[in-house]
């Protein structure tokens, strides 16, 4: 069976100005032959520190940068050889949830607007159409019909990124693609935005690619987590295995970060 989302040996290289005139000049790995497979409807976590090549893994699988090497198929087409009009086209099977929910909205729009707006640049569906679908898939994230002639300024965090998940879910995509979509929430709220992307994935059978550095985050959503390091995938596995068995000196190295609260003195 074709997998959803297929990358293989993926490799992206950042070339920096030259130290000096006639010098060479220095490149940046970040990512160094990275390969996986997602299932439809899986759930795949990539875990890993700062510079670890997790956001450059998003940018291409979205196909907002091209690889240096390697390739990234979605449903059996490889993004980075379609040309502008398949790409385009094909954009309505993958949408991404970015990390911060007040600087993803635009505060000009209205939620109405903010939403349809991946059909309104798809084509396709009038005005009436868009409003509709609009309502329906806010009311599957939790919120109102009302809602939708309002501004992100009248909105919570958690709220917002409800609104940022209906913009990612109103096509209907086979894939999304989470890019910390709970880090710059209240503790109090990240569960609640949780529950409600793994409620989604059971109601329309969306599969996520999750990125963060939180491991109770993907422990909670994936089936499988990479740890990614330096651009490489180092560990992969089941998360109940892989956070209790770990075998690379990184993960340990992740998991010994992890605070845990000290017991109340006695």
């Amino acid at each position: 069976m074709t997998a959803l989302l297929q990358v293989q040996d993926l490799v992206r290289h950042y070339a920096l100005p030259r130290e000096r005139l006639f010098g060479p000049r220095p490149v940046v790995r970040a990512l160094d032959g990275v390969s996986f497979a997602l299932p439809a409807g899986g759930s795949l976590g990539i875990v890993g520190e700062s510079g670890s090549g997790k956001s450059t893994l998003a940018r291409l699988v979205m196909a907002l940068d091209r690889p240096t090497a390697g390739s990234v198929h979605l449903l059996g087409r490889d993004l980075h050889r379609l040309d502008a009009a398949a790409l385009k086209a094909a954009r309505r099977d993958f949408q991404m949830v970015f990390q911060d929910p007040y600087g993803s909205l635009d505060p000009r729009q209205t939620v109405a607007r903010i939403v349809a707006e991946p059909l309104a640049a798809l084509a396709g569906a009038g005005a009436t159409e868009q409003r509709e679908r609009a309502a329906k898939t806010l009311a599957a994230v939790g919120l109102r019909t009302s809602d939708l002639d309002k501004y992100p300024h009248e909105f919570s965090g958690g709220q917002r990124q409800r609104i940022a998940i209906a913009r990612a879910l109103v096509t209907r995509p086979r894939l999304i693609v989470a890019d910390e979509p709970v880090s710059a929430l209240d503790v109090s709220v990240q569960a609640q935005v949780l529950n409600l992307m793994q409620d989604l994935r059971e109601r329309y059978g969306v599969g996520y690619l999750l990125i963060s550095h939180d491991l109770a985050v993907v422990r909670h959503l994936c089936d499988e987590v990479c740890v990614m390091h330096r651009g490489r995938i180092v560990e992969r596995g089941a998360p109940q295995r892989l956070f209790r068995h770990t075998e690379h000196p990184y993960t340990q190295a992740l998991l010994a970060a992890v605070p845990h609260a000290a017991p109340p003195p006695v």
